[in-house]
């Protein structure tokens, strides 16, 4: 099902306030495009399932945070802690103020075109405090973006797609990129994945975060992760249970905000490494990745540049 919607602000439902400066820093001129806060109320949410641990047929629960727990969100009446979307789920890191990671389901089938209409609205998430979330102080006057952790085109099939849109468009999806961070192969993973599965379940899972060191770069106050992760769950063409994980880094380490980042690279990893980066356990999925198998079975560690789709093994 392939079809065209126009992307409407649901202006009803939202409540405006002022913007906190958080930065003493910040000149008042600096704050005119974050004079206005949107935030979405708890009720804008209601019905909302979140991430499907059995989209695909067997179960594939979010990641285990349970090593985190002490940095994880507390979400007031859930008890995984998690802040569920229409189709992907998100879990909060305490300190950082921005997500340790996402849970998406993505149905290439069924997926929908919704067209994105800019600038771009970002809303608060009116379920948890704003000093959980960072907000447009970190945004204003610098090359940051606003980068989705759940790609905005990913949630977006079936009947609820234009909902699934609104609801990437949160800081709760949120993290700090570069205005030049290159995702091209970043960003083309799922699209591969989706290409090369059982045609007749053209559905993939993705779990995405970024990767928090003690010496990230401190910035307005909060501090800015320059690498990122992501593990994909699919079933192969032969009908198995399969995934795949990746890490993107930049070459040099980050001086100044404002000088230019090094080149990005995009990595196939192990799901066990992954693990080990993050502090998070992905279950059964390390038992269907070739590259874990491969690295448990050599005693090696296994990593392979991904320049583009024919880099990439599955």
């Amino acid at each position: 099902m392939k079809c065209n919607l126009e992307a409407r602000p649901f202006l009803s439902d939202l409540e405006f306030v002022a913007p906190r400066a958080g930065d003493p820093g910040l000149e008042a001129a600096d704050l005119e495009g974050a004079r206005r806060v949107r935030r979405s109320p708890p009720e804008r949410f209601e019905g909302r399932a979140g991430y499907n641990a059995n989209f695909l047929g067997f179960a594939i629960p979010l990641p285990d945070a349970a090593r985190l727990r002490g940095d994880v969100l507390e979400i007031e009446g859930n008890a995984e802690n998690r802040l569920d979307y229409e189709h992907f789920s998100v879990v909060m890191s305490k300190s950082r103020r921005m997500p340790m990671f996402v849970g998406v389901n993505i149905d290439g089938e069924a997926a929908v075109k919704v067209v994105r209409s800019p600038p771009d609205k970002w809303f608060y998430d009116g379920r948890i405090p704003d000093e959980a979330q960072i907000g447009e102080d970190l945004y204003v006057d610098n090359i940051l973006d606003r980068g989705h952790l759940v790609r905005r085109e990913d949630p977006n099939w079936g009947e609820t797609a234009e909902t699934a849109n609104y609801d990437t468009f949160h800081f709760t999806n949120c993290t700090p990129q570069a205005s030049h961070f290159n995702q091209q192969t970043w960003l083309s993973l799922e699209d591969y994945i989706l290409k090369n599965t059982k045609a007749q379940e053209a559905k993939v899972n993705v779990f995405s975060g970024p990767i928090f060191r003690d010496n990230d770069r401190l910035y307005r106050g909060a501090k800015i992760p320059v690498a990122y992760w992501k593990v994909i769950s699919f079933v192969s063409n032969a009908g198995r249970p399969s995934s795949t994980a990746y890490t993107i880094d930049q070459v040099q380490e980050l001086k100044e905000l404002e000088a230019v980042f090094g080149a990005f690279k995009t990595y196939q990893r192990s799901v066990r490494s992954i693990e080990k980066m993050t502090g998070l356990s992905f279950g059964q999925l390390r038992d269907f990745d070739g590259f874990s198998n491969e690295e448990q079975r050599t005693r090696t560690s296994i990593v392979a540049e991904v320049r583009d789709a024919s880099d990439m093994r599955v």
